[in-house]
C-alpha cells in the first residue's frame, strides 16, 4: 500500500473514530485542532505526534481510549491484528502498521 494510501484510510479512521462521539462534536475537534493546535484535518497523518498531542490538551487521560480506538478502526479497515495495539501510542503504533505492510509485500 502506497503511503499516500494509508494516509487515507488512517484519516478514515481518525474520522470514523471521532464520530463515535456524535457529528457535532466532531466538527468542533475539527474546528479546535485547526484553530488552536494548527492541525489541519488533511495534515494529520504528517502531524501524528502534534495531534496526539493536541488530543491529549483537548481530551487529558480520555485521548488514550480516542487513540486506541483509532488505532482498532485502522487494524479493521486494513484487514490487519496487531497484537500492542492497545498498548502503543499513536505515534508508535502506525510505525508498526507501516513496518507491518512493507513486511507483509
Amino acid at each position: 500500500m502506497a503511503p499516500n494510501s494509508l494516509d487515507k484510510v488512517l484519516l478514515s479512521a481518525v474520522d470514523e473514530s471521532l464520530s463515535s462521539l456524535g457529528d457535532s462534536s466532531k466538527q468542533a475537534i475539527f474546528f479546535h485542532l485547526e484553530n488552536t493546535f494548527q492541525i489541519k484535518k488533511e495534515n494529520i497523518p504528517a502531524s501524528l505526534t502534534e495531534f496526539t498531542n493536541a488530543l491529549e490538551g483537548i481530551f487529558g487521560s480520555g485521548a488514550t481510549y480516542l487513540e486506541q480506538l483509532i488505532a482498532k478502526n485502522l487494524c479493521r479497515k486494513l484487514g490487519i491484528r496487531l497484537e500492542d495495539a492497545e498498548r502503543l501510542d499513536l505515534a508508535k503504533f502506525l510505525e508498526q502498521v507501516q513496518r507491518r505492510m512493507v513486511h507483509d509485500r
